[in-house]
């Protein structure tokens, strides 16, 4: 299927591993002039290059002010943003869903919440103005089904979840979609943490989840590519689960 993105320009961010990594390779192959971002610079260039980005810039999403450089860097590699897919890391995890001080939750709602909203801020006026643009957010099942041990994590992306779909509906009509995926156990650095070993989430998986096995990172970009297209354009306030079937829920 022709996407209908060829030329189109792209922010895709916490992209120098895992999801953002396979979106990024995903949109670039589509014809997207990408600018890949993550938190650490020689990370970043490393990876901009390896899936032929257009450039790669550094941001840490506990910077919110810096939202404004990012885009304004970007731009002026590649020109105005028609794309941005948000996507940050996990905050810290804990058994104890009581035990996080107030600067670990400081910290959670800066990186899950107040970031995305700074740069969506600062791109969505002129996606409005063009008439054309794509979000896309990588959150998790966790905002449908909370996860023991995650409770930053659970509170923090549902609240972004429902911010993303507030904008969704103020922004429709002006033909800018935004959607947000639920990613299920995908094979990343984040899951091999989880459980010591690939081997043992992957283990896991097979007792947990329907399709018995971890998802693949680019079995999460095929469907954000559909999401950043021009054949998604009727499809917007969206939270579609790549989890293999791991939710329980209706």
């Amino acid at each position: 299927m022709d996407l209908g993105i060829e030329g189109r320009t792209a922010i895709v961010g916490g992209a120098s591993a895992g999801i953002g990594h396979a979106i990024a390779q995903a949109l670039t192959a589509e014809g997207v002039r990408v600018v890949l971002s993550s938190r650490d610079p020689e990370r970043t260039r490393a990876a901009a290059e390896e899936v032929g980005a257009a450039a790669g810039i550094a941001w840490d999403t506990s910077d919110v002010a810096g939202a404004e450089r990012l885009v304004d860097e970007a731009e002026a590699a590649v020109g105005p943003i028609d794309i941005v897919v948000v996507n940050t890391g996990g905050p810290p995890a804990g058994p104890d869903p009581l035990a996080f001080d107030d600067a670990q939750w400081e910290e959670a709602h800066r990186n899950l919440v107040r970031a995305p909203m700074a740069l969506l801020r600062r791109v969505l006026p002129g996606m409005r103005e063009r008439g054309w643009g794509r979000v896309v957010g990588v959150a998790s099942t966790s905002v449908r089904e909370p996860i023991a041990n995650l409770m930053l994590s659970n509170a923090e992306r549902s609240a972004a979840l429902a911010a993303f779909k507030t904008l969704s509906r103020e922004v429709a009509a002006d033909g800018v979609t935004v959607n947000t995926l639920l990613t299920g156990r995908i094979a990343t650095r984040r899951m091999e943490a989880i459980y010591g070993s690939m081997d043992e989430a992957e283990e896991a998986a097979r007792d947990a989840v329907p399709a018995a096995r971890l998802g693949r990172p680019e079995e999460m970009a095929w469907a954000a590519a559909f999401l950043c297209s021009d054949r998604a354009a009727y499809v917007t306030g969206a939270a579609l689960p790549v989890d293999g079937g791991f939710l329980r829920g209706v």
